[in-house]
Order: C-alpha cells, then sequence, then structure tokens
C-alpha cells in the first residue's frame, strides 16, 4: 500500500513560518528532541527502579540459567509465564553469552529499546512527508513530533509502562513496552509503504513479534496497523488483501508456535487484572488536557481534508475502546488509551509543518510551542534521575520522586534459587537477584497455586497466627529466607526457627529459617 504523502513548506514558505516552523525554531525543536534522548541515555546508565523492573529482571536471570525450559521467574514452579517474550528471550541469550549482570543487560536492553523507538518515530514520520523532503526538513518534522510524544500530555504526571510521557519513559525505558512500542511505529510505516509479499510476510511477523513481547502494546501495534490500511490511498486492491492475509496468517501462526506461554490463553485472564487498571481511567483532564487540546485540533484540521486519515482513524478505534472498558468496567482496556494519545501528538507534530493554511500553522506552532513548554515544566523532576536532587532547583526537586532501593543488600546471603518468604512490595523486587518468592508480587496468570501461595503469605504474618500454621507455610515452600520489618507480623525475632544475618534500610530484617523439612 502506498501512503498519501504531504509535501513539505517550501525555503520561500518556511521564511514566513511561525515560532516552531522559521530556521531558528526547527534548529531548536531539532535539538531539543536530541537533547531528551541524551537525557534518557543518561538515564539508562542510571536505571532508576519503580514498578515492574524486578520482573523483567527476574525473568531475563531465569533464562540465563536455562533458555528451554526457565520455570515461573517469579516463584520456584514449573509454569509458563507471559513474560518470556522475543525481547526478554534476545536478553536472556545476551546475558548467557556474555555473562553480564542482569541490570547491565538491562541497560542495553533499554538502549536498543530506545533507538528503535527513535527510529521508528523517525520512519514513521517520513512517511507522512514527500520522498524528496530534505533531510533537514524530515529531522525538524520528526523532532517536533518526538517531542510531542513525550511532552504533550497534562499538568500532571501519568506514569505507565506503554505510555510515552518522558517521566513514564523514564521509569519504564527498560520495559519489554518501550522496545513494542518503538516497534509498533516501525510496523506502521512498514503498512504505509508495503507493496511486495516480502513487507507484508515481514510486518505479520513484525506485528507477532510485538504482540509476544508486550501484549497490550500488541493491541495498540493492531488498531494502528488497522488504520494504517483503512486511511490509505488509492484503496488497496485484491493483490494488497491478499498479500495482508498472508502477513496475518504468517504471524498468527508464529504467535501459535510460540513454545514459552500459549498466548491466546491469555484471553481468560482479564479478571485478574481489572483491580490494577482502576486508576487508568482516573484524573484523565489533568493528566491529558494538553494533548486533548492541542493533539485534537491538529486532528480535527486533518479529518476535514481527510475523511479517512490514518490518524484519525487510529485515535478514534482507540477512542471506541478505551471508552467501552471505562463503560463496562473492563478497567484492563484502558491499557489502549496510547492508540487515543500517539496520533493526536503525532499529528500536532506533523500540522505545524504540513497545514495548508499559513494562518492555521502559526496558530498551531503557538499552541504547540506553550503546550510542550508546560510540559516539560511538568515531567521537569525526570532530570532528578539523573542529578543529585540538591543540583536540582527547588522547585524542581519537589517533583522528583525517589525511586525504589532494591534488595541488593540480601545478595551475600541469598543464593540463586533460595526461596524467601516476604510481603508483596519486597516480593516484586527480590526475584530480580536470582531468589524466589513464596507468592508472586505481580499477577500470575498460569500458576495454577497462586491463591494458596497467597493465602500462605498472609498466614505467616496474620496476627495471632499459631506457631504451627507459620511453621507449615515455612516447610510447605521450602522457604531458606524471611525478609520482613518487625512490625510485619510473623514470628518473632527471638523464635528458635529464625537467625537474623542482616538488617537492610529502614530496618528491614533478612532472617535465616532453621526449620527442617
Amino acid at each position: 500500500m502506498e501512503a498519501a504523502r504531504e509535501g513539505p513548506l517550501t525555503a520561500a514558505e518556511a521564511a514566513r513560518e511561525g515560532p516552531l516552523t522559521a530556521t531558528p525554531a526547527r534548529i531548536a525543536a531539532g535539538a531539543a528532541a536530541c537533547g531528551v534522548l541524551v537525557l534518557l541515555f543518561a538515564v539508562v546508565l542510571r536505571l532508576p527502579w519503580a514498578g515492574d523492573l524486578g520482573i523483567h529482571a527476574a525473568t531475563v536471570e531465569r533464562l540465563r540459567h536455562d533458555l528451554l525450559d526457565p520455570g515461573d521467574p517469579l516463584v520456584a514452579a514449573d509454569a509458563d509465564s507471559p513474560y518470556y517474550s522475543p525481547w526478554t528471550l534476545l536478553l536472556g541469550c545476551v546475558a548467557k553469552a556474555t555473562g553480564l549482570g542482569v541490570f547491565v543487560v538491562l541497560r542495553v536492553g533499554a538502549l536498543l529499546s530506545l533507538a528503535v523507538l527513535a527510529g521508528g518515530v523517525w520512519v514513521f514520520a517520513g512517511t507522512f512527508l514527500e520522498r524528496a523532503a530534505a533531510g533537514w526538513r524530515r529531522a525538524a518534522v520528526t523532532g517536533l513530533v518526538l517531542l510531542c510524544l513525550v511532552l504533550l500530555w497534562g499538568t500532571t504526571l501519568f506514569n505507565w509502562s506503554g505510555y510515552l510521557g518522558l517521566n513514564s519513559l523514564a521509569l519504564c525505558v527498560a520495559y519489554p513496552s518501550t522496545f513494542a512500542l518503538g516497534a509498533s511505529f516501525w510496523l506502521w510505516a512498514l503498512l504505509r509503504r508495503a507493496v511486495s509479499w516480502a513487507h507484508f510476510l515481514g510486518a505479520g511477523v513484525l506485528w507477532a513479534v510485538i504482540l509476544l513481547s508486550h501484549q497490550f502494546t500488541g493491541v495498540v501495534a493492531s488498531l494502528g496497523a488497522l488504520a494504517m490500511v483503512l486511511g490509505a490511498r488509492p484503496w488497496p486492491g485484491p493483490a494488497s488483501w491478499a498479500r495482508l492475509a498472508g502477513g496475518l496468517a504468517a504471524g498468527l501462526l508464529l504467535i501459535g508456535l510460540w513454545p514459552y506461554y500459549s498466548f491466546f490463553a491469555l484471553f481468560g485472564a482479564g479478571d485478574n487484572l481489572e483491580a490494577i487498571h482502576r486508576s487508568l481511567y482516573r484524573d484523565l483532564p489533568a493528566r491529558l488536557w494538553l494533548v486533548a487540546l492541542v493533539g485534537g485540533a491538529a486532528l480535527v484540521l486533518r479529518w476535514r481534508r481527510d475523511r479517512r486519515d490514518p490518524l484519525v482513524l487510529f485515535c478514534l478505534s482507540g477512542l471506541v475502546v478505551f471508552a467501552a472498558g471505562g463503560l463496562t468496567g473492563h478497567w484492563s482496556w484502558g491499557r489502549v488509551l496510547p492508540a487515543v494519545l500517539i496520533p493526536a501528538q503525532v499529528a500536532a507534530g506533523l500540522e505545524v509543518f504540513l497545514a495548508p493554511r499559513r494562518a492555521v500553522r502559526i496558530a498551531l506552532g503557538w499552541a504547540v510551542a506553550a503546550a510542550l513548554l508546560v510540559g516539560a515544566w511538568t515531567q521537569s523532576g525526570t532530570l532528578g534521575y539523573v542529578l543529585r536532587r540538591s543540583a536540582l532547583p527547588s522547585s524542581v526537586a519537589a517533583k522528583y520522586r525517589e525511586p525504589w532501593g532494591g534488595y541488593h543488600w540480601i545478595t551475600p546471603w541469598v543464593a540463586y534459587g533460595d526461596v524467601v518468604l516476604a510481603k508483596t512490595f519486597p516480593a516484586r523486587q527480590i526475584p530480580a537477584y536470582g531468589a524466589y518468592t513464596v507468592a508472586p508480587g505481580y499477577p500470575d496468570f498460569f500458576l495454577d497455586d497462586e491463591g494458596a501461595r497467597e493465602a500462605a503469605v498472609e498466614t505467616y504474618f496474620a496476627d495471632r497466627a499459631p506457631r504451627r500454621d507459620r511453621l507449615g507455610v515455612l516447610r510447605r515452600y521450602g522457604v531458606k529466607w524471611v525478609v520482613a520489618y518487625r512490625s510485619d507480623g510473623g514470628l518473632p525475632a527471638g523464635d528458635p526457627a529464625l537467625e537474623r544475618v542482616a538488617v537492610g534500610p529502614r530496618g528491614q530484617q533478612l532472617y535465616r529459617v532453621r526449620v527442617s523439612g
């Protein structure tokens, strides 16, 4: 399918333009986009820990030890896991081949993901320009699109994996979702230019890799792919549809043959995900008003020129799914929100350069410039992941949120494969260092006894639980270590079944278990 392209400004037109299309501003936009990438590169070196980093580290660690049968990444059980994806398999192979530590491997993966993302935005934005567009013009357009993707949000932070806000990206850059989203831009660009069987088959394989690597981002990629096809000009002919069907079949075949988990079995896991996604529907005006106003206006401009504009179709399809999730209580459907935001953000960056009327370009340029400044200030706390807090202005330091500290302090005693009993929050981090926990810190879709394990942890820490019940939990799961604060409950520090061996940050205790099986 040959993408319809919009012509760039001539040199004479550019000389008469507004704040973002005049030559100095184009240079500034490109420099700012490069600055964002440099900032994210520096963030990768620090690799702040928040959210799901622990489970991705644990997944890579399991694959390092056994590529063919790694088992559950969080608990000592022989269970499949959707975290064993093409992306984590690649990182596991890197870890096994090089012997690098898991957090070094995650940094390498983060840098690769950034390259995939930046390259994907470059090629996708380029499909909306004439082939003859000068390199510096394409760089300016791409730079502005990239700035819109990371800064054009709202005045309240919205951090979630698969979301491209600057602060969110800084925390999630090492996640598979970042790679999957970057690969999605390549997929959409490929579909806009696909003409041969090789193109469509390649698109099908790439689509499968995205879905297997991060399922929620795979839904976003699928909606975008559908919009690129339906928005193609001219309308695809029978040969294109046949090739598209071939690519779709190739992708489904790869998904069906993936050996590490059953993708289609995940459709029955929705009930386990709804509660944790409820917050995706809260505070939406504050989180998204900049992109709603500026990006929405850009989409309206595009829709008035083309009723089948692919960005408009992309946004509408995502909006339908997102709204349906909110109306029916399927809160996990909120993960499709990037399908609403990305086309609006891309449209905002494009229309500043490509809107036919000069007055519209100037007005939109001022609006985008103002919105980007507000967005940059909102997310300025991201600098805290690179600079010491003391080096930041107080107003910026107030926006910084301290990342998690991790559990490296237990590694001198806890060996790979040891079972540790801990509450949910430490259980989200401890497996990153090679140990297992009794209950998983995250929903574990293919773990049959997940409920029993969670109940066992509750029993151990419950007030007034009999000592024999607590000892029974330790024996049943082969627990070698307990990580807990004194206030958590469980066996008292002086119990003969426990030996305190270390004290961590904020007084958290590491106990060796002295109970025979």
